[in-house]
Parts: C-alpha cells; structure tokens; sequence
C-alpha cells in the first residue's frame, strides 16, 4: 500500500502497519485509517498519518518523555472500544501543537493505541490535568513541524 503525503512524499506501508480509528478523530471523523511514521532525525516525534486525507498528518510524542510523572485516568467505556486485554498492550501518545509561545503537548485527550489488534482512538483524560504541556526548548524535541 502507499499513500502521496504532502509532508513526506509518497510513502509505502503493508496492510498490518495500519491502525483502524473506528470513531475517526475529534474533527476528523473520515479519517479512520492511520499509519505511524518515525521521524528520521528525531526520534521523539512521530507522526500519525490519515491514509485516507494525505495531507493530514499529525505529530505525536509519549508523554511520560516530556512530563515524567503523567498518568492517564480515563473511564472504562472510553477504552472498550480498543478490545484492550491489558493496560500494558497500549501505546499512549500526545498530539503535539503550536501555540503562540511554544510548542505544547495535548495531555488531556491523548490518543491510545491497542497494538495487537491495531485499534485506536483519541480519549478524554479524567482529573486536574493541565489541557496543554508547554516545552521549553527542549532538546529531545526539535521543532521542525
């Protein structure tokens, strides 16, 4: 399979590299097909590329590398449609966004991945979480995008 980004050129993926968004994304809903793409120089950041809109791709980033002590509460139901056997068999990233001082970290509705059945989804975090993690300069994260 491949899919033309407009950030990366063309780029080729077999069929198990993809991750089903049943539900799509907050303000993405037709976008229900994902692939992961490492960043070649940086590897902190990632990107979550739409197969289905090719100049969609958002850059995401574990959280506990930036806010060490970060842990996800979410409610149950928010996680059943992931067929999750075990907390541990998820992926848990943060969707990186700009704002007008720095780069930040999207800590209350991060994005959980069922990596076996390749299932994923953007849930509501619960709790006195900050909505945004500002970086500071950081040097683990580059700021390319």
């Amino acid at each position: 399979m491949e899919v033309q980004t407009t950030r990366f050129g063309r780029v080729e993926f077999a069929a198990e590299d993809v991750f089903c968004f049943p539900e799509g994304l907050p303000g993405l809903a037709a976008c229900r097909d994902w692939v992961i793409l490492s960043e070649g120089n940086d590897a902190a950041v990632a990107w979550l590329q739409s197969v289905q809109r090719p100049e969609i791709g958002l850059a995401v980033v574990c959280p506990r590398r930036f806010v060490p002590g970060y842990r996800l509460r979410v409610a149950r139901r928010e996680l059943v449609p992931l067929e999750l056997d075990t907390p541990k068999g998820a992926l848990l990233l943060a969707v990186v966004t700009k704002t007008a001082r720095a780069l930040a970290l999207n800590l209350r509705a991060p994005v959980v991945i069922n990596l076996d059945r390749r299932l994923g989804r953007q849930v509501t975090a619960r709790g006195s979480l900050p909505m945004q993690h500002e970086l500071d300069n950081t040097p683990a994260l580059k700021k390319t995008a």
